[in-house]
């Protein structure tokens, strides 16, 4: 945080931290994420060298990681899937915090709910942390803010606030009335598609559960959408990097 902060490099904690900052759950995780704009990758990984950190981009289109000893720091600036770009916004909205003695700022809760709400993999699923951070935080989240973060993607976003009344049946009041009708407003009002090409926006959830939907069955692969910053490439290394991690063995077991 210091060599980013002497370098002018405005920089997010995020992460493991935020979730025990604004939903008290805390666990050990394996680096410490920060978040960064796009345009300021290249600044962060010279500071982090300069600093005696290894550096590499791990995957164009959305990560860096800086590497001192057996301590890694993710610089994040998309989701792997392309989508949840780190802008202005996210600064703008940004929470002030203290770590370690450094005045510091985290990544919103709104921001984090968006971006952890894509991450139904096989061998990761979010929907814990986003319960644990609607039942924290529900009263103080800009909804209408939520709400627009996820734009097309608004079925995502009831996917969970359904999960919650679940998971959580004697809490369902912390979710406001007003957003739930505006979303299942939306569901009961939605045609179905015709005449489109058939396309699966399951690639945006989990890089390898789908595959067979994109390469065999025909669909289009959503991932190659104008709006998701991704090409042909990232999605090769992308599944490539989920084929080895879901080889490897666990190293927390």
């Amino acid at each position: 945080m210091a060599a980013l902060h002497d370098a002018d490099v405005p920089f997010l904690v995020g992460g493991a931290y935020v979730v025990e900052v604004y939903a008290a759950v805390s666990r050990r995780t394996k680096d410490f994420d920060l978040y960064i704009r796009p345009r300021h990758v290249d600044a962060a990984l010279n500071a982090l060298a300069a600093a005696g950190f290894k550096t590499e981009v791990t995957s164009p289109h959305w990560l860096a990681k800086a590497k001192h000893g057996r301590d890694y720091v993710d610089l994040i600036f998309r989701a792997g899937n392309g989508l949840c770009e780190v802008d202005d916004s996210w600064f703008a909205r940004a929470k002030e915090d203290e770590l370690l003695g450094f005045r510091t700022k985290l990544c919103a809760p709104e921001e984090m709910i968006w971006m952890k709400a894509y991450i139904m993999e096989r061998e990761r699923f979010d929907g814990a942390d986003i319960a644990h951070l609607l039942l924290k935080c529900a009263d103080k989240l800009d909804w209408p803010h939520l709400v627009q973060r996820f734009g097309p993607d608004w079925r995502v976003l009831l996917s969970h606030l359904v999960l919650f009344g679940y998971v959580y049946p004697t809490e369902l009041g912390r979710i406001p009335t007003t957003v739930m009708n505006e979303l299942v407003d939306r569901l009961q009002q939605e045609a179905p598609a015709s005449g489109l090409n058939p396309v699966c926006r399951g690639t945006l959830l989990s890089r390898k559960q789908y595959l067979i939907d994109v390469e065999k069955w025909g669909f289009g692969d959503a991932r190659l959408e104008q709006r998701v910053q991704m090409y042909s490439t990232d999605i090769a290394r992308w599944t490539k990097a989920g084929e080895k991690q879901e080889s490897a063995p666990d190293k927390a077991a």
